[in-house]
């Protein structure tokens, strides 16, 4: 079974020292590949969608015989590493650990678009998927999404909700949950990261935050410095049994599920796209990884035809955001 990163790792990851490229089996096909394949975390070391990359990759090395290297080019929301893979060579050997800011939320809502999501990328396939949560301070009165509603209609401008930053999902989530209720007044604070988000919540400076679910996360409100009032899925997760989900509490819109995938550009070479398709299957399968992903707080993502599922994805938030008149300033 792959075991968890230690703090270590993660240490070293986030100061920026380079992951070892990953051994191949003795028995490696001598077709493609034949180098190293640099998978681009358009994100800083150490947070969920990084992790989520060298679970995979470290699963995927094994399994396959091919070797990896998580490359991680972070800012602007994600939009410069998202870019560099759109732009590369569709040879195979640059993938994208794309997510659902990267692929939906930035190309929708960006005034100035810098890639098209579809048109410009295809799904290899998926790794893991966090829905996002609404969660309050202790002292909030609110003991679910309708009390909390109830909460800010009776106090205009008197709440405050913290995302990881101005045009990201947990952003977009804060915005969702004020439209589906009426456009209530909530303030929103911006920081740069879910960290510091989170933080300023536990220590009571700002009532409630709405970040993507992690081991992290749950661990705060198991400990009672936070109460996540739901958890913005479909169905409840394996890893909080005991949480209500926001369709539960009446608001089946409120679905934010960031999902975590292998992008390659597009004109991909078919052949080379199946084999890569073939390495996430066997991962998906692999119980090491499964069980990584759940301890991690995040989920296990099927996706049948990924095609089908990007139109989806985006037609769902194309419309909602246009509805909600969701923009990210440039």
């Amino acid at each position: 079974m792959n075991r968890p990163f230690s703090r270590r790792e993660l240490m070293a990851a986030a100061a920026g020292i380079p992951v070892a490229a990953l051994p191949f089996h003795a028995g490696a096909q001598t077709g493609y590949p034949d180098r190293a394949i640099r998978i681009v975390v358009p994100f800083a070391p150490g947070g969920d969608g990084d992790v989520m990359a060298r679970y995979w990759a470290r699963a995927a090395a094994p399994l396959s015989g091919f070797n990896f290297i998580i490359d991680n080019k972070a800012g602007a929301g994600g939009v410069i590493g998202a870019s560099e893979v759109a732009r590369s060579k569709p040879d195979g050997y640059t993938l994208l650990l794309g997510t659902t800011t990267t692929q939906i939320v930035n190309p929708l809502a960006s005034a100035k678009p810098q890639y098209d999501g579809l048109k410009d990328f295809v799904m290899v396939g998926p790794v893991s998927a966090n829905p996002t949560c609404v969660l309050v301070h202790p002292s909030v009165p609110a003991k679910n999404l309708q009390e909390l509603a109830a909460l800010a209609r009776s106090q205009p401008d008197k709440l405050s909700y913290g995302s990881a930053g101005a045009g990201t999902i947990t952003n977009l989530t804060g915005e969702l949950f004020k439209y589906l209720n009426g456009k209530l007044q909530i303030t929103h604070v911006a920081y740069r990261g879910g960290g510091p988000a989170m933080a300023d919540v536990i220590a009571g400076h700002l009532q409630l935050a709405t970040p993507i679910m992690s081991s992290a996360v749950l661990g705060h409100h198991r400990s009672g410095r936070v109460r996540i009032l739901a958890i913005n899925s479909p169905t409840r997760l394996k890893s909080a049994p005991d949480i209500p989900t926001a369709v539960e509490s009446g608001m089946p819109d409120m679905r934010v599920v960031v999902f975590n995938a292998l992008f390659a550009p597009a004109n991909l070479p078919r052949p080379v796209l199946e084999t890569l398709r073939g390495v996430t299957r066997k991962v998906a399968g692999d119980a090491g990884f499964a069980s990584n992903v759940q301890q991690a707080g995040a989920e296990m993502l099927v996706v049948a035809d990924p095609e089908k599922y990007m139109q989806e994805e985006m037609g769902r938030w194309s419309r909602l955001i246009k509805a909600m008149d969701f923009k990210i300033e440039d």
